[in-house]
């Protein structure tokens, strides 16, 4: 199998992941984001520092590279190397479902990784909650879905975007387990993905425990 397929495949996703939209929209604005509100460049922050069209451009933002990295990498990368290795070219949509996964799965935890610690701005980056959701738009729709449904009936019910989020980082895994079970190596990289975001939340989870964590729709709450 080509290795160099699978190096530049990670790479790729890497370097798309670690581009900082929540930072260059807000360097566009003359503010530097990672000293406004929680410090954090995600979408959430970005949300309640530059405001709501801008927050939302950069949730889809963030959400298009984890889906471009999985839809179109992993395929681009493989069709560009396997010609180089005499006997084993097959175009990826011909290749078998197990190979198509294992691209995806490299390209998706490359992507969030790059993210969540993006090169670029010493290695300090989102949370990679709507990163992650992007990968599972292209991976598990359904999944993608239930867990969409948790998180909004937790922040609806809570009123914490951190309580959401790390709920729908539960629901995330739980589901795929639940769904695609037969598909081991897709469940183990979802779980740790989930791991991953709830690791991230850790400042927001010492909050919460403190009291001090704000809730939707007041001026002064910290973001997520």
């Amino acid at each position: 199998m080509p290795f160099w397929s699978y190096i530049l495949t990670a790479l790729a996703a890497y370097l798309l992941g670690s581009i900082p939209t929540g930072f260059l929209a807000a360097k566009a604005k003359g503010i530097d984001i990672r000293a406004v509100g929680s410090g954090n460049i995600g979408a959430t922050n970005a949300m309640r520092a530059l405001g709501k069209p801008i927050g939302i451009a950069v949730l889809l933002l963030d959400a298009a590279k984890g889906f471009v990295a999985c839809h179109f990498f992993a395929p681009l990368f493989w069709n560009w190397i396997a010609p180089h290795y005499s006997g084993l070219f097959v175009y990826f949509d011909k290749a078998s479902p197990e190979l198509q996964m294992r691209y995806y799965l490299v390209a998706g935890i490359f992507v969030v990784l790059g993210h969540n610690y993006p090169c670029w701005l010493k290695f300090k980056g989102g949370k990679g909650i709507a990163t992650t959701a992007g990968v599972y738009l292209a991976l598990a729709p359904w999944a993608l879905l239930a867990a969409f449904v948790v998180f909004m009936l937790a922040a609806l019910l809570t009123r914490y975007v951190s309580v959401a989020s790390i709920t729908a980082a539960i629901a995330l895994p739980a589901t795929v387990w639940i769904m695609s079970p037969d598909n081991l190596f897709l469940c183990i990289v979802t779980t740790a993905l989930g791991a991953l975001a709830i690791y991230k939340h850790k400042s927001n989870i010492q909050r919460l425990m403190a009291g001090t964590e704000n809730r939707l729709g007041k001026k002064k709450e910290t973001a997520t």
